[in-house]
């Protein structure tokens, strides 16, 4: 479901704050706070996200992902690989990694804010992750 209007690739170049919590449906709920960037490379943009990652009844651990996203929005892990592509206006997405399936939700109606919500099932796999985007500064 669309919620505003199309998002270009510029219109998430920079830095967010980003926070998400991690509920696992037969393990112990996890979070993360750290940030996110979106730089420009070549005519897309990297995207790296670092922090820290904190799963309930472990200390606490740095985390960092890199992907690529392209201009029409789908975005690549670092090995080139594809990944999604993410919907301009907001709604759903998939993402199929045998035997596991990545169900994906963006919401931009509260821009430049925006959520992502993650939905993942497989054989050994069955959480929700939450993910809040803010812009900093």
């Amino acid at each position: 479901m669309p919620d505003g209007p199309a998002r270009k690739l510029a219109d998430f170049e920079g830095q967010y704050e980003l926070v998400r919590q991690i509920a696992h449906a037969t393990a112990a709920p996890a979070s993360f706070a750290g940030t996110a960037e979106w730089s420009r490379d070549g005519d897309g943009l990297q995207y790296v996200e670092s922090g820290v990652l904190t799963i309930e009844g472990h200390p606490p651990m740095a985390s960092e992902r890199r992907y690529f996203w392209a201009p029409d929005l789908r975005v690549y892990f670092d090995d080139g690989r594809f990944f999604h592509q993410v919907p301009a206006t907001g709604g759903e997405t998939t993402h199929w990694c045998d035997p596991d399936h990545y169900a994906a939700t963006y919401h931009f109606d509260d821009w430049p804010r925006f959520r992502v919500v993650w939905r993942v099932k497989g054989p050994a796999k069955d959480y929700t992750m939450r993910s809040e985007y803010r812009p900093r500064g």
